[in-house]
């Protein structure tokens, strides 16, 4: 039995890459086993559950969806440090990085010129 389904995790494996290539999405994909590979998206599924999901009852899936998009847009992205972000709000750290950037290439235009 587990030498079927490990033939069928190939085949919808490859029928999904496939699928991939022919609508020209590109795979982000890292080793077996890395545990970085999803560590962002992990954390912040674990903070919206604990800040605010567990926290709160909806009555229809509908609310949920608008309440928490609320919650990000106006509390997560604007507000709450994150420690990967310098302890600033994404918002904030990715304005900083704009800045960061712009200086860089110009920088690096003046030293062309």
């Amino acid at each position: 039995m587990s030498g079927e389904r490990g033939k069928l995790k190939e085949y919808t494996a490859a029928r999904y890459q496939g699928l991939c290539r022919r609508l020209g999405v590109v795979q982000s994909m890292g080793r077996v086993g890395c545990a970085l590979d999803n560590a962002a998206a992990e954390a912040f599924n674990s903070t919206l559950k604990v800040e605010y999901v567990h926290r709160h009852r909806f009555r229809t899936r509908a609310e949920a969806r608008l309440k928490i998009a609320t919650w990000i847009a106006d509390f997560y992205n604007t507000n709450r440090r994150h420690s990967a972000n310098d302890s600033l709000p994404p918002i904030t750290f990715e304005r900083h990085m704009i800045e960061k950037r712009q200086a860089s290439s110009a920088l690096l235009r003046t030293a062309v010129a």
